[in-house]
C-alpha cells in the first residue's frame, strides 16, 4: 500500500478549512432545547469542494468535533467525528464519483450526506439520550441541515462566479 503525503498546500489548506469548520459551528450557535444548531455544516460542504472527499472529510470531522470538544459537549466528540466526515465522504461521491459533470452535483451530494448525517446521529442519540430526545431534536437537526445547504449554495455561487473555488481547489486530491 502506496503512503499518502499530505504536500504543505494540502495541510495548510485543510486545516484552513477545519478552523473554519469550527468557527461556524462554535461561533454561530442557534441555542435549542436540545443543545444548540449551527452554520458548521455549510463550510464542510464548501470545504468538500476546495479539498476533495478525504481532506474533506477530515477537516469536517476535526472542526465539528474541536467544537463539541471546546463547547463542553465531549460526550458527542468522537460520533461528531465520525458523523461529519461521513456526511462529507458521501458528498464527494456524488461530486466526484457518480454525478462527475452534473452542474449541481453538490447540491444532490449535500443533500443525500444531510440525511444521513441526521439519520446517524438519531442512531447515536437513542442509547444516549433515549428515543424521546430523538423526536424532539429531529427538527432542528433537519434545520441545521437544510440551512447548511442552503448557506453553502449562496456562498459556493459567489465562489464560483469569481472563480475563487476553482484557485483554492486542490486537484490532486479530490478523491
Amino acid at each position: 500500500m502506496k503512503e499518502q503525503k499530505f504536500t504543505v498546500r494540502e495541510l495548510t489548506t485543510t486545516a484552513i478549512v477545519a478552523a473554519l469548520v469550527f468557527l461556524m459551528t462554535y461561533s454561530f450557535k442557534i441555542p435549542t432545547p436540545t443543545g444548540y444548531t449551527h452554520l458548521g455544516d455549510c463550510m464542510i460542504f464548501i470545504g468538500v469542494l476546495i479539498l476533495g472527499t478525504r481532506k474533506g472529510a477530515l477537516a469536517g470531522g476535526i472542526g465539528a468535533a474541536l467544537s463539541d470538544a471546546l463547547g463542553g459537549y465531549t460526550e458527542w466528540v468522537i460520533p461528531t467525528f465520525f458523523i461529519k466526515a461521513i456526511m462529507a465522504v458521501i458528498m464527494g461521491i456524488f461530486v466526484y464519483k457518480l454525478f462527475k459533470n452534473l452542474r449541481f452535483n453538490w447540491l444532490i451530494g449535500a443533500f443525500i450526506g444531510g440525511i444521513a448525517q441526521v439519520g446517524l446521529y438519531a442512531l447515536v442519540k437513542i442509547p444516549l439520550k433515549g428515543m424521546a430526545y430523538v423526536m424532539v431534536s429531529f427538527p432542528t437537526d433537519v434545520m441545521q441541515t437544510v440551512f447548511g445547504i442552503v448557506f453553502a449554495g449562496v456562498i459556493i455561487g459567489v465562489l464560483n462566479q469569481s472563480g475563487i473555488i476553482a484557485k483554492l481547489r486542490l486537484k490532486q486530491s479530490i478523491v
